[in-house]
Order: structure tokens, then C-alpha cells, then sequence
């Protein structure tokens, strides 16, 4: 399957910045599919564009997840693997991709109902994990993510036609408002803003220790931010954060001496599943964008 038989609802990378009204639901679900999420959470995500869990995983659990990101942070095969991405300062591992193919620790969180459920939920279908990776935030200078749209840059280097992505991202460690925690635009989602500029081949190298190609402009963001405002997460480790694929968010640099890390997966339906990239020469590896649709069970 290729872009010539999908139209093109989000156009982005080219000459100028543009806006396009959101064409697509945000819960794909009915509201009276059984699962995790209540009525009213659905309705709070529908508006918003994202649900906090205060204590998804227990802190026995957390433990173990944590045990295992240090395993793997600090193993020198994994260093060497082109799956991490280590950070460009202190040349520490800043981010592992694929690590529900890595760990089965991690493979066991994605099929666990708690998790899974809610994206079925969200989605209104079968999902497969279209991303998952564990994510480090040392303290003392780790630099954080640039504003941007998860689903711009997935939909122009990794072909997903739709808005029929959610992500999550579990704490390990306490995220305080000072450690670099997450955040976003409340609403944001209902908006698409296509970024100018052409992506530069094998850009995902470069973009994925400092994002540039699908960085939104000051002025896009200082219209959003005005008209959303920005909401910050915190949370005891075990709590997670559900946030729409089009949702305008960042995090800060991690300047402090706590350390903030967390699991983040991205689970996408079955129903909308990756054709040829919409603005990009080439696909980005499938460790970063998977192209095996098989469902999560």
C-alpha cells in the first residue's frame, strides 16, 4: 500500500506553516465498551487530550521496572545498539527503542490489561505498538524534548494515515515540577499544525537527541500556548499520563539532582496501520516506527 491510494488529510513539511481542524475522532471507542477507563475519564480525555492515572502499577512492580531500565542502560551491548540514542552532552544513554522486543519485562507491561485495555479503549479497536521505549533523565543537564506533535512526525516519516494513536508514558521515578516532567497543551489535539520545511534524510538520527525538522514556530506555539495554556505532570512513581497523538507537548531539561525516567509506549488500531511516508524521502527504521502490525494480546 502506498500515499497515492490514502489522501493526505495533514499536509506538512512544505513551503510554510499551516493549520488543519483535527479530522478525525478522539475516542474511537463507544462509550459504553466495557474497560479500565470510566465514562466520565473518556469524556475528560475526549476534551482535553490526555488522563493522568495516579497509580497504574504498583510500587513492587515499579521496582522491577526499574531494575530492569537500569539492566539495560547499563549494558555495553545494548550502548552499542543502534536502538539507543545516547544523550550528546554527558554521552549517557538518554533513550532504548523497542524494548517490548528487547525485555520480555517490558513485553509483559504492554500485554498487561491495565495498559493495553485503555488503548484498546481510547482506540476503539486491536492495537499493535507502533513505538515503545524506555527513557532516561539523569539529573545535573539532561536535556529534555522541543514542543512538537508526536503524530506530525509520524504521519510525515512513518506513514500513519490517521489520528488513531495514543501513547503512554509510566513513571519510575517521582516526577516533580522541577525534574523535567511533561508538558502539554490542554486541547491542542483538536488542532494539526503542519510545520514548513523539508525533512532531511535520515533525519530521525539527528532529531531523535534534538528535534528541528517538525519544530513548530515560536509564533504557532506562543498561539496555542495563549489560547490552551500548558499544563505540567507530576506523580509518584506508577502513575501514567494517556496523551493523544496530536497533543502540542515538551519537557524540560532536568537540571536538578533527581533523576526522572519512565516507560513510554505508543500503541496504534489495527485499522490505521502505516502506508509509505506522507512528507519524508524514506521510512524510518522500523525500531522507531514499527512496520509489523500484529495485535497486542
Amino acid at each position: 500500500m502506498t500515499t497515492a491510494t490514502v489522501k493526505d488529510l495533514y499536509p506538512t513539511r512544505g513551503a510554510t506553516e499551516v493549520t488543519v481542524p483535527r479530522q478525525d475522532p478522539v475516542v474511537w471507542g463507544s462509550p459504553s465498551t466495557p474497560g479500565p477507563i470510566a465514562a466520565g475519564d473518556l469524556q475528560a480525555f475526549e476534551r482535553d487530550g490526555f488522563l493522568s492515572v495516579d497509580q497504574m502499577i504498583g510500587s513492587d512492580e515499579v521496582e522491577i521496572y526499574r531494575q530492569e531500565l537500569d539492566r539495560l542502560v547499563t549494558d555495553p551491548a545494548i550502548r552499542f545498539d543502534e536502538r539507543s540514542i545516547v544523550e550528546p552532552k554527558s554521552q549517557e544513554i538518554r533513550s532504548v527503542f523497542e524494548v517490548h522486543r528487547i525485555s520480555e519485562v517490558f513485553a509483559a507491561l504492554v500485554r498487561d490489561e491495565r495498559v493495553v485495555g485503555r488503548a484498546r479503549q481510547i482506540l476503539g479497536s486491536d492495537v499493535y505498538v507502533h513505538q515503545s521505549r524506555i527513557n532516561v533523565k539523569p539529573g545535573f543537564g539532561a536535556s529534555g524534548f522541543y514542543w512538537h506533535s508526536d503524530f506530525e512526525t509520524w504521519h510525515a516519516e512513518d506513514g500513519l494515515p490517521n489520528m488513531r494513536t495514543v501513547s503512554v508514558s509510566i513513571a519510575l521515578t517521582e516526577n516533580h515540577d522541577t525534574n523535567g516532567g511533561l508538558m502539554i497543551m490542554p486541547g491542542s489535539h483538536r488542532t494539526f499544525l503542519g510545520c514548513a520545511g523539508e525533512t532531511p534524510k535520515d533525519n530521525y538520527k539527528k532529531s531523535l537527541q534534538m528535534q528541528d525538522a517538525g519544530t513548530p514556530s515560536d509564533a504557532a506555539l506562543t498561539e496555542l500556548a495563549g489560547e490552551h495554556g500548558i499544563k505540567l505532570f507530576t506523580g509518584r512513581p506508577g502513575s501514567a499520563t494517556w496523551f493523544d497523538c496530536n497533543c502540542m507537548h515538551g519537557s524540560g531539561d532536568n537540571i536538578t539532582p533527581f533523576p526522572r525516567s519512565n516507560v513510554f509506549i505508543v500503541f496504534n488500531s489495527v485499522e490505521n496501520t502505516a502506508v509509505e511516508p506522507f512528507a519524508a524521502p524514506v521510512r524510518r527504521p522500523e525500531f522507531i516506527g514499527a512496520r509489523d502490525f500484529t495485535p497486542v494480546r
